[in-house]
């Protein structure tokens, strides 16, 4: 498995603009469901995962102004996997101290169960992976026609053959080939906006 692309650095300069809304779009389109996905993994409940996530934005909006990138010295998504694993700690250790009534209280156990630093890591990774995968689905679909777009989906993600998926749209196995190397390479060239070159 590669290693997913670097956050784009011209969009963590551009985020330093508080009126650059568009950089904050995409900041947030990308970002707002890895946080909340992870968060939700962590054993939080829908509305403390969304309020987690929020809080997590404000805390990168108020210190991107601050933030000197340095590649070397971590990833954007290093930093920002660790403001929410603390956010996340932070959360669980109140409500610990301050329980409520959520009708569960063992998600500080199951944060405390979970599997180490590591494999939490790469669960980030590849929260990271399935939403920068789904935004780029979501922008290169309506470039292919239904039949294309349908040859790579059953092909690439749901690992049919390429002679049975031809048989169900009508299309050659070589004719399926071709548009899953079509979309392949057009949700490659997508998410490489991620990441600069």
């Amino acid at each position: 498995m590669t290693a997913p692309p670097l956050t784009r650095a011209s969009l963590l300069v551009r985020l330093r603009d508080p009126n650059d809304g568009e950089a904050w779009k995409d900041f947030v389109r990308l970002y707002a469901a890895v946080i909340y996905g992870f968060a939700r993994k962590r054993g939080l409940q829908d509305a403390d995962a969304a309020d987690l996530m929020q809080e997590v934005l404000r805390s990168v909006a108020s210190a991107v102004g601050r933030l000197d990138y340095d590649p070397r010295k971590g990833t954007f998504r290093g930093w920002l996997y660790s403001i929410t694993r603390n956010k996340i700690y932070n959360f669980l250790e109140a409500r610990q101290r301050h329980p409520r009534g959520t009708g569960d209280s063992n998600a500080h156990q199951r944060l405390a169960d979970q599997p180490g630093r590591d494999t939490e890591a790469d669960d980030w990774d590849r929260e990271y992976e399935r939403k920068a995968f789904a935004w780029a689905a979501d922008r290169v679909r309506p470039e292919f026609q239904p039949n294309t777009w349908q040859a790579f989906w059953m092909t690439a993600v749901e690992g049919q053959n390429a002679k049975d998926a031809g048989r169900r749209l009508g299309l050659s196995p070589g004719a399926v080939y071709v548009a899953k190397s079509r979309v392949l390479a057009r949700l490659k060239e997508e998410i490489s906006q991620l990441s600069d070159p």
